[in-house]
């Protein structure tokens, strides 16, 4: 399967030389352009817009990037809740026909009460994971009813619901989530496609991939998995190491989003998972580097994977060979960044990714025929 890399895209420029986050301090739409094009060169497939309670409406400037560039797709955080299930049914489908295919989603609750709070909704955590569980359900009736169709749950009700468009992509554009809770692994196994999770130690991630499969298949669903983590290279594995200690020097003081800047740590999750690992060891697995999630506050994808890019993609093959098929890279010097993983980072991991696949097919050729003479 080849691996899919996704980057992410920034509506302004960066406030200093070493960035946390991308998706806040207002917009700039050649600014915008000139970040979704310096991924579209650089051979990304994806890149993530994200969502805070401040931030630009994504599906707009996703929109707007889609429009200046020629093949990259979009992968566009979406909160269930704030927009009618239907209507977003109907939106997402009209996206993805005027972009000719090149739309996925991804789909978050909220990253902390606080920041949720700021659009309106105060719903506990628990609770908005069974609207959106609802709120998928009714998504995908849209895209798949023929006929108009009535539809009563917890959260939505709706009579005689109809849509007069269905989505390029069958059955429907990619359906992504992240979450480390109960509630969260089971809305996901249900109704979403991809699994994204933080680059954590490979044992840690072997178990995931193991317990979310088994819940997934509970459903009758095989789901994919993608590994966020953010890439600190440079031509030798000393300049690396240097490299990433400046950056977390430069990283003292900063929380996050500006909602997050009075937290004293982790506000879910995902983010208490990474900052055990922090807490744990600073270096894992040779390369998997903890600081700037501990400097920060586990407040969102900061592990790093540190080495020449060499080294960097063969870590990142070593997620694969585990059943992490999809990438979400990105730097702390955001567009720079993005140019030179095109250049260094992306030909090595597709390139590797293909040469696991032809070193497995004859490992998994056997074991069909083997199944096939058996029964």
């Amino acid at each position: 399967m080849p691996a899919r890399i996704i980057g992410m895209i920034g509506v302004a420029p960066p406030a200093g030389e070493a960035t946390l986050h991308v998706i806040e301090g207002g917009l700039s739409p050649q600014y915008l352009v000139d970040f979704a094009r310096a991924h579209d060169e650089a051979g990304f497939d994806l890149a993530l817009v994200g969502y805070s309670s401040s931030s630009a409406e994504g599906f707009l400037v996703a929109l707007h990037a889609a429009a200046h560039t020629k093949r990259l797709g979009y992968l566009v955080a979406h909160r269930p809740g704030f927009v009618a299930p239907t209507l977003m049914a109907r939106k997402i489908a009209t996206f993805d026909h005027v972009t000719n295919g090149r739309l996925a989603v991804h789909i978050i609750t909220g990253k902390s009460d606080d920041e949720q709070q700021g659009d309106g909704d105060f719903s506990p955590k628990d609770e908005r994971y069974l609207r959106a569980a609802e709120y998928l359900e009714l998504m995908q009736l849209t895209w798949s009813s023929e006929l108009p169709f009535d539809f009563c749950g917890q959260f939505y009700r709706v009579k005689g619901a109809a849509s007069d468009i269905r989505p390029l992509q069958k059955p429907h554009p990619l359906l992504c989530f992240g979450g480390a809770s109960p509630a969260a692994l089971a809305m996901g196994a249900r109704w979403c496609d991809v699994y994204a999770i933080y680059a954590e130690p490979l044992a840690a991630t072997r178990e995931r991939i193991a317990q979310f499969r088994a819940l997934a298949a509970n459903c009758g669903r095989v789901p994919g998995f993608n590994v966020s983590v953010r890439p600190i290279i440079a031509a030798t594995e000393a300049t690396a190491w240097d490299k990433a200690n400046r950056i977390l020097a430069a990283m003292t003081g900063k929380k996050g989003w500006s909602r997050q800047e009075e937290a004293r740590g982790p506000v879910d999750n995902a983010g208490k998972r990474l900052m055990s690992f922090a807490l744990a060891a600073d270096v894992h697995d040779e390369r998997l580097w903890m600081p700037i999630a501990r400097a920060t506050g586990a407040l969102g994808n900061t592990s790093c994977l540190v080495g020449t890019p060499e080294q960097v993609a063969d870590a990142l093959l070593k997620y694969y060979r585990l059943g992490v098929h999809s990438f979400l890279i990105r730097g702390f010097a955001p567009l720079d960044d993005a140019v030179e993983f095109g250049r260094e980072l992306i030909p090595r991991i597709k390139a590797g990714a293909f040469a696991v696949d032809r070193e497995c097919a004859p490992a998994v050729l056997a074991k069909s025929e083997h199944a096939l003479s058996s029964r």
